[in-house]
């Protein structure tokens, strides 16, 4: 029995980060919170490349993870992946995640990027998205960097458009994610889809 990820749980966040870029380094910028640490400049220090390392290696397992099976089996797995894409983002931006047949993931794409307080999002562009990448189902999410993860009206009548539009060509929207820092919060599980 490996007890290897056992012995690294029950370190503390600085311990584990002193493990990953050494003590001088974790000394230097960790502040009691892990998040700023994989997500932008932290004090004014240039991070680690061992962190933005890091942090693009959960990403990719968590990837793996959704492309080998349904994402409708792991919801928690779409909710790390997408709190991990958008962590420290200080603008919006709108990500699509085009899924096969049996809702597996096939890719994720940053589809539009825009201000502190909005995204311009274009149906026409998702739609030629989709069929560039053949998909069958999509799940949408956005980011609001202000940290509230509640949907606007305009956030609704765009979902709306989208599901009509991909309807089209027969593609189906299974949910729309908003994610506010580590909040996050669905459409489909608020009966918005």
């Amino acid at each position: 029995m490996n007890t290897m990820p056992l012995l690294y749980s029950r370190l503390s966040d600085s311990e584990l980060l002193e493990k990953l870029i050494g003590v001088r380094q974790a000394q230097k910028l960790y502040r009691g919170s892990l998040g700023a640490m994989f997500t932008s400049s932290h004090h004014g220090d240039v991070l680690p490349e061992k962190c933005v390392v890091a942090r693009e290696l959960v990403k990719r397992w968590l990837d793996e993870e959704l492309k080998r099976d349904c994402v409708l089996n792991s919801p928690e797995a779409v909710r790390d992946c997408l709190r991990i894409h958008f962590a420290g983002r200080e603008y919006e931006s709108f990500v699509a995640m085009f899924l096969d047949a049996q809702h597996r993931l096939i890719a994720t794409q940053e589809l539009f990027s825009g201000t502190l307080t909005q995204t311009s999002v274009y149906p026409r562009e998702v739609v030629k998205a989709a069929l560039r990448e053949n998909a069958a189902a999509v799940i949408f999410s956005h980011n609001h960097p202000s940290g509230v993860a509640e949907p606007s009206q305009s956030d609704q009548l765009l979902t709306t458009a989208l599901k009509q539009a991909l309807a089209l060509v027969d593609v189906r929207v299974l949910d729309h994610f908003i994610v506010a820092g580590a909040s996050t919060l669905s459409f489909a599980e608020r009966g918005l889809i």
